[in-house]
């Protein structure tokens, strides 16, 4: 079997795209996604997804991650979706898209610069009395620190991830440095993925919102974001109960488009 396919990466986050609005593409198996996605004998990608139609929006978004299994929302992931769906002729400048978290939307500045509103997000919890668990669209835990670059992500990472509360469905893990008032430095060890990745799009949003939570730039409704992959910006409404009108904003590049046999 024969599948075209197109690479996207939004900010170093890489995604295998495929064009199934005509259900062209049988339902294939963890093994054959994780094939696709392995970097020495595959395509090479953080995830693998699948743009469907369906009634009512201008597409699905079926999201799998590079082990193969179908996962919770991707931030990253739905702005190349979006800018996939724009180079297809699917959408114009702005998307109405229904996702596993639910509906969303999207606007396009640019073909290349997607703006996504991610789902409405709670108030984080406070873990341990000083790190931070919430849901924005998939769970993170969320751990300030004084300099990223000095943690090994991979290990402290994956000793969280596997910690006993966490290890059943696993949880995404993110190790923040506090620039300044609006800007934030995050490095993400994501589940399913099983290592760092160059930026998670509902990382960068846990860390957005804990950041506001914790009582650093209070009154500022966003944030810059730098990550290894490259900088995006979210903005947001605070809630009593939490935060609406949340929206990731940056960079999502087409890279390579071929065929793969599998």
């Amino acid at each position: 079997m024969e599948i075209a396919f197109y690479k996207y990466q939004g900010t170093g986050n890489d995604f295998i795209l495929v064009d199934n609005r005509k259900g062209q593409v049988p339902s294939l198996s963890q093994v054959q996604i994780a094939h696709c996605c392995h970097r020495r004998f595959g395509i090479g990608a953080d995830g693998f997804m699948l743009l469907q139609e369906k009634k009512g929006y201008d597409f699905e978004m079926v999201y799998y991650n590079s082990d193969g299994r179908q996962s919770s929302m991707c931030g990253n992931g739905g702005r190349c979706m979006v800018a996939f769906a724009h180079q297809l002729g699917a959408i114009e400048n702005k998307a109405h898209f229904y996702a596993i978290d639910g509906t969303h939307e999207a606007l396009l500045s640019s073909p290349n610069y997607v703006e996504l509103k991610m789902r409405d997000v709670e108030c984080p919890n406070i873990y341990k009395g000083q790190d931070y668990i919430l849901d924005t669209g998939s769970p993170h835990y969320v751990r300030f620190v004084a300099a990223v670059d000095q943690i090994n992500i991979c290990q402290e990472g994956r000793n969280i991830r596997y910690a006993e509360p966490f290890k059943a469905t696993g949880i995404n893990v993110n190790f923040v440095e506090a620039i300044n008032a609006s800007t934030i430095k995050v490095a993400t060890y994501e589940r399913g993925v099983e290592d760092e990745t160059y930026s998670c799009g509902t990382g960068v949003t846990a860390a957005a919102l804990a950041h506001y939570t914790q009582g650093r730039g209070v009154g500022l409704g966003e944030r810059t974001v730098q990550t290894k992959g490259g900088n995006l910006k979210i903005k947001f409404d605070k809630l009593n109960k939490g935060f609406k009108n949340i929206w990731l904003c940056g960079a999502a590049t087409f890279v390579f488009g071929g065929v793969i046999r599998i």
